[in-house]
């Protein structure tokens, strides 16, 4: 299983705008274009974990600082969909 997770790692390190916001649509998360933009933006090239839990916690509590809360609450979601076995 590491393998998908650092396919998956690596996604988020490098998703763009236009990615994240396919993959929200996808699973049914509420992110505008703007939104997905700045949190791809702040996710480019940070090197995170979301497979563990205090990194992925660190990770939502920046997007909110950046994004919002409401977008963080629905970047977690996604974030939860990638992880799920």
């Amino acid at each position: 299983m590491k393998i998908f997770e650092n396919i998956i790692n690596h996604k988020i390190n490098t998703i763009t705008g236009e990615e994240l916001l396919k993959y929200a649509n996808q699973f049914n998360i509420n992110v505008n274009r703007q939104q997905a933009n700045k949190v791809a933006q702040y996710l480019q090239g940070k090197n995170v974990n979301i497979f563990d839990a205090r990194q992925r916690a660190t990770l939502i509590k920046e997007i909110a600082k950046i994004a919002g809360p409401e977008t963080a609450r629905e970047v977690n979601k996604l974030f939860v969909q990638f992880t799920k076995n």
